[in-house]
């Protein structure tokens, strides 16, 4: 069975058959299936009322541990948004009850955001369900294939220095 990005590279090959295309055959899909688990994600996380950033600034806070906060700074570090974007992020977790701003209490000029009892039971609850969903995309893949999907995004994500999250 063929895919889109078959056809485009059959394309390219015939109209400029000098052309080396074969990076195209794993980038090509890489940023394509991108794009198909973002319109996915957007979808499910829509239909549990929240945005997948929100989900992903929750989460960050949740696998943090207790007291589920981080300062804005390392928050912005781990999602790779502006401090623009984190603001209005924050803001609008605030309006929803999701986290709050606490002023740290070694330096009063630095912000913790924080989990709130709200937002922890929402991640709680939807982190199980986002995992079956991901079980659920991954299902044409088997066990093994996985594993070495996930060492060849790794390998070729440590060639790039993506290797932490701040």
């Amino acid at each position: 069975m063929a895919d889109a990005i078959d056809a485009i590279i059959e394309q390219w090959r015939r109209e400029r058959p000098e052309v080396a295309i074969e990076p195209m055959s794993v980038l090509g899909r890489v940023v394509r299936l991108a794009r198909v688990l973002e319109r996915e994600y957007k979808k499910f996380f829509a239909e549990h009322g929240l945005e997948q950033w929100e989900f992903d600034v929750l989460t960050t806070l949740r696998r943090s541990g207790e007291p589920y906060e981080l300062m804005a700074s390392a928050l912005l570090k781990a999602t790779m948004v502006t401090s623009g974007a984190i603001t209005n992020r924050i803001d609008r977790m605030e309006s929803k009850g999701l986290v709050e701003r606490v002023r740290a209490l070694d330096d009063r000029r630095s912000v913790l955001i924080r989990l709130t009892p709200h937002g922890r039971e929402v991640v709680d609850q939807l982190l199980s369900l986002d995992l079956a969903y991901a079980a659920h995309m991954l299902e044409p893949l088997e066990p093994i294939q996985r594993e070495q999907l996930a060492a060849m995004l790794r390998t070729l994500l440590e060639s790039f220095g993506d290797t932490s999250l701040t």
